[in-house]
């Protein structure tokens, strides 16, 4: 029989941290809900792999490399079958940004915009995560026992909503604002499918699961949080009872949020919205677990490759007006998005010249009938459909900013003159050449494809039973 465990750690961070999210600086003012490690290891007795879901925004791939050593020299669990993704919750802790060794050979300006005036990784607050991810892992591990499996996914398509809207002008816009009159349509998709495997005891009890949905954790509830993460779990939590871990994995999100810029309704913000969008995922969650049949699901593996991807320069001239406009700013302090972006462009000329070529990775992991296909990159929807499309499973999920940190991928058309928004627009965090997106795609699907998909459980089957039951053939009495 297979054979699972689960676990979860803490990783909430002290107030008065950074707390990323933007290309500024900003700070943790106050305590919402516990940030969380939530593992999963699952074996089929001839090779383990974990699932790791990590409440921050983003995880470099150098902490994620720090994590899987760890994990393997306390386990034994090799690296590559170790999958850990970044929940993208905007309320975590400071695990995103610049690392200050990064900058160890860049002028002062440029390193006094990308420690100063950039989000910079905590180290030490790094290295205990490294820790927790590792204490998470290693007790999934030690508390594997017999556990029977089920998959399945179910819709919900109320809870997110993509943030890209053709314009009148035919333009691409990010968040135009509420009912604005000049949109026209959507610029991409939703991905409602809510993805759910389950660990059962024979008893019937729920060990662990793992959730998998596309939308990102920008509801902002207050304070440090999970964001809406914390109320699907509770939601799962109090219908199956016990301690169950809720292992969340977050799928193409790249432009996808609870924002319904077509609804004049509001919050979009907020405990409710984060309460509305957490329980209906839990809710549809719940649905997939009590329905779906278990068994073995097997086999189970894992598969990588690194992709070498390009990224893409700024030309001399803009980075000469730049230049300019930081300088100005800093003597003025008149502190402006222009000065944001124009900071993020002389960042960005510093990384190409010290890594022009972003190694990235392209991961899979197998439990029978389900394959999980995870790239480091805010992954813009469509990216993850067409993954979808293309994968011999029967149960695709696609898993965004897992194992490092790469940007936003968008589609080629957003790079079209008819495409547009911040996504596209040159930063330290998001610069790689516009195919990449097509790139991570056929990779994904090429993993998929070396592997074969395991029987799906059937359940419980009746003979055909050649007889009506007997009361059902009565009737009609009219007298």
């Amino acid at each position: 029989m297979t054979r699972a465990g689960f676990f979860e750690t803490d990783i909430t961070p002290a107030v008065g941290m950074e707390m990323p999210g933007g290309y500024g600086k900003c700070y943790q003012r106050a305590y919402r809900d516990r940030l969380k490690v939530r593992a999963g290891v699952i074996d089929d007795g001839k090779t383990r792999v974990a699932l790791v879901g990590i409440d921050t925004c983003v995880i470099a791939a150098r902490t994620v490399a720090a994590a899987r050593a760890e994990i393997e020299k306390r386990c034994g669990i090799p690296g590559g079958n170790v999958m850990i993704g970044a929940s993208h919750t905007h309320s975590g802790g400071p695990l995103f940004g610049a690392f200050p060794d990064e900058f160890e050979g860049a002028s002062a300006l440029v390193k006094e915009l990308a420690l100063n005036h950039s989000t910079v990784v905590d180290l030490l607050y790094q290295d205990w995560v490294v820790r927790q991810i590792a204490t998470a892992v290693y007790e999934a591990d030690r508390r594997r026992e017999k556990a029977l499996l089920s998959v399945g996914k179910g819709q919900e398509g109320a809870a997110g909503f993509n943030r890209r809207f053709r314009m009148k002008s035919g333009r691409s816009v990010t968040h135009p604002g509420k009912v604005h009159p000049d949109i026209v349509e959507p610029a991409g998709p939703i991905d409602p499918d809510v993805g759910v495997l389950a660990a059962w005891r024979p008893d019937g009890a729920l060990l662990g699961c793992v959730i998998n949905y596309t939308c990102h954790g920008t509801t902002g509830p207050g304070g440090t949080s999970a964001d809406w993460i914390t109320f699907m779990d509770k939601t799962i939590h109090g219908a199956m009872g016990g301690n169950p871990v809720t292992v969340f994995l977050n799928g193409a999100a790249g432009d996808v949020t609870q924002v319904n810029n077509r609804s004049p309704r509001i919050p979009d913000f907020g405990e409710e919205s984060a309460r509305k969008v957490g329980m209906r995922v839990g809710a549809e969650a719940l649905k997939v677990l009590v329905s779906e049949p278990r068994g073995r699901l097997q086999p189970v593996a894992a598969l990588s490759k690194i992709l070498d991807l390009p990224r893409r320069a700024p030309s001399p001239a803009s980075l000469k007006k730049a230049r300019e406009l930081v300088q100005a700013t800093l003597k003025s302090k008149a502190m402006s998005n222009d000065f944001t972006f124009a900071k993020e462009r002389l960042i960005l000329d510093y990384l190409i010249r010290t890594e022009p070529v972003v190694r990235a990775e392209v991961q899979a992991i197998q439990v029978g009938p389900a394959v999980y296909l995870s790239n480091g990159a805010e992954f813009f929807c469509q990216l993850g459909l067409d993954i979808k499309a293309a994968s011999p499973f029967p149960f695709t999920f696609v898993v965004e900013l897992a194992n490092g940190s790469i940007g936003y991928v968008p589609t080629e058309e957003a790079f079209a003159p008819t495409g547009g928004g911040y996504e596209t627009v040159l930063t330290s965090y998001s610069n790689l050449e516009p195919d990449a997106g097509p790139k991570i795609v056929e990779a994904s699907v090429a993993l998929a494809r070396r592997l074969k998909p395991g029987a799906v459980p059937r359940g419980k089957l009746v003979k055909t039973q050649p007889q009506c039951w007997d009361y059902g053939i009565r009737g009609p009495d009219l007298d």
